[in-house]
């Protein structure tokens, strides 16, 4: 499951060998392999759902890895396709609560839920339009209307002020975003970012009707983050069964350290103590004795 040197440095600090390691985790794994199903109908009734993915190994085939969290639940996925029907295994069919903030990959669209849009991207969109043509004076004004704009609208949420003046200043800059996006524009560059506003304005604009509801997916992006560095010093799985044990194991520790006033080896050790004493125990209720479900 782990690169070689990795599972090395394991073995060298445990004393105990790499199979045998290998070994403990598909045992863990197996122990705890029902939980990510209970997790996955929290995360579906969260309030707020983020969800992203990026691209990993898997045998030395490309693959891609799935991040679907709320505030306090974490699943991934580790599959060998970026196909949507992966999204729509964990969302469901029903109508769920709530909104998905993501980026604009089409793999989310059939999400039953609202989906808002992540404004880092499209911000990310217009400031590489100024770069590509730093001479042209109309894209200038744009960028200069429309940048700061998208930027308040990230950081709006955070900021200290009341409920009520928060509505007031989201009234304000969502107004003020969809008329730059509906002026008139000759540049195709601009009309291709206001095409983007216009075309999606329904999933464009929750976090101005919720304060919960952030206009980024940056807490995606930084729960990905350590995958994502993964994949750059290791080989990532070497067996389907490998990426399974990987997302079951994953999905619980996430999880358990989101939620746990503890620390995380603590918690894992007192669970199972209690399997030793007496294997049939819940090990979702175990793990996470205070869950609404």
């Amino acid at each position: 499951m782990l690169r070689p040197s990795t599972m090395g440095h394991l073995e060298r600090q445990t004393g105990v060998n790499i199979g045998s390691l290998i070994q403990a985790m598909h045992q863990l794994s197996g122990i705890v392999k029902t939980v990510p199903d209970k997790l996955i109908e929290e995360y579906r009734q969260a309030v707020v759902k983020h969800a992203d993915e990026t691209g990993r190994s898997n045998n030395g085939q490309n693959g891609y890895s799935w991040i679907f969290t709320s505030k306090d639940t974490c699943i991934f996925r580790f599959r060998k396709s970026r196909a949507g029907k992966v999204a729509q295994n964990v969302f469901g069919s029903e109508k769920l609560p709530g909104v998905l903030v993501v980026d604009r990959y089409a793999g989310y669209n059939k999400t039953p839920c609202k989906i808002q849009y992540c404004y880092a991207h499209l911000l990310r969109n217009i400031q590489d339009l100024e770069k590509e043509f730093p001479e042209n004076e109309e894209i200038n004004r744009f960028v200069q209307a429309s940048a700061p704009l998208l930027a308040h609208a990230m950081n709006l949420r955070s900021l200290p002020i009341s409920d009520e003046k928060f509505c007031q200043q989201a009234t304000k800059t969502k107004e003020d975003i969809i008329k730059i996006m509906n002026s008139e524009a000759n540049h195709f560059g601009i009309q291709n970012i206001q095409n983007i506003f216009r075309e999606n304005h329904f999933r464009l604009y929750h976090w101005a009707d919720n304060r919960e509801v952030p206009a980024d997916n940056n807490f995606a992006e930084r729960e990905l983050r350590p995958l994502v560095i993964a994949r750059k010093v290791s080989f990532g799985s070497h067996s389907d069964n490998g990426s399974l044990t990987r997302e079951i194991l994953m999905s619980v520790l996430k999880t358990l350290k989101l939620r746990s006033k503890d620390d995380v080896k603590i918690e894992l050790k007192n669970f199972l103590d209690k399997f030793a004493e007496n294997p049939k125990v819940d090990a979702y209720l175990t793990l996470f004795p205070e869950s609404d479900l």
